[in-house]
């Protein structure tokens, strides 16, 4: 299923990850708003947690055909997502993302907060209320 991804973090247009891995892999890259997931600051890098009401922003990425499969294996591997991998600290889930430009609901791929990673941020962790985050 080669859909666009949704990134909040250190992939985004200036951020660290952008360049390194996402340079001349993309098509696009837009505007998105995620519904229904809170940012929390991680250690220099956010986490997206599931949560109805709220909203995050970001960019949705959408690869060159050619360069999907590398491109989704370095993500993967950049979020340390291994399918169903209880230890894994994201897990790549599709969602319904919102272009700002038009409105449009697409869907995407989204790295969110593992379970018991989400957890620990509910209880813990330290939520950034405007949905937006820069390194």
């Amino acid at each position: 299923m080669n859909l666009p991804f949704f990134v909040y973090g250190t992939l985004r247009p200036g951020e660290r990850n952008h360049d390194l891995l996402l340079r001349g892999r993309t098509l696009r890259e837009e505007p998105g708003r995620l519904r229904g997931a809170v940012l929390y600051e991680g250690p220099g890098y956010p986490y997206a947690v599931e949560e109805p009401g709220a909203v995050v922003s970001g960019e949705l990425v959408t690869a060159l055909p050619g360069a999907y499969p590398a491109l989704l294996a370095a993500l993967d591997r950049l979020e340390e997502y291994v399918p169903g991998d209880p230890r894994n600290l994201y897990e790549r889930v599709v969602r319904e993302v919102v272009r700002e430009a038009d409105g449009v609901a697409v869907r995407a791929w989204v790295y969110v907060a593992a379970p018991a990673v989400a957890t620990r941020l509910r209880a813990r962790g330290k939520p950034i209320g405007s949905g937006e985050w820069r390194g």
